[in-house]
């Protein structure tokens, strides 16, 4: 009786050994971290992916399931303009590619009231979390890379 026990014990390790194998394999993509919407949120920004020179911003939308790129997620930026107020010049929307790409310009925003310079992000997604966050360029950067991972709805 005990060699039939430890057979289908092995068995059934043999079985779900590949499953396991699967799982631990899977990639993770943690979220991004949301952040502040901020007073100066406006919907229905402009489609454009350029408002200024001087930084470019890069990236991939991604899903937090299974790391997969997200072609055509909506992107919105907003950020305050080089005088360090906030209007409908320093606002666009862009859409991501097939691949999950996106690309923005702008000049870098300056600091104000006590704020690092800032871009707020508004990714939303077909069945995923709209995401919130902000991108933080460091000082002088004439570009950076933020990849957007966002939830799946539930």
């Amino acid at each position: 009786m005990a060699a039939r026990v430890r057979a289908l014990v092995m068995l059934g390790m043999l079985i779900l050994a590949p499953v396991q194998a699967q799982v631990d394999a899977a990639p993770t993509c943690p979220p991004t971290r949301s952040d502040a919407l901020g007073p100066f949120y406006t919907p229905g920004a402009p489609v454009r992916d350029q408002v200024g020179r001087g930084h470019a911003l890069t990236g991939v939308v991604k899903s937090s399931r299974d790391c997969r790129p997200l072609g055509g997620a909506r992107i919105e930026f907003w950020l305050a303009g080089p005088s360090g107020e906030y209007g409908d010049a320093w606002r666009a929307t862009v859409a991501a590619d097939q691949e999950g790409r996106y690309r923005f310009e702008s000049h870098l925003p300056p600091p104000y009231a006590g704020r690092p310079s800032h871009i707020h992000v508004r990714v939303s997604a077909q069945r995923h979390r709209v995401l919130v966050t902000q991108y933080y360029p460091p000082a002088g950067a004439r570009e950076g890379r933020f990849d957007l991972v966002v939830e799946p709805a539930q």
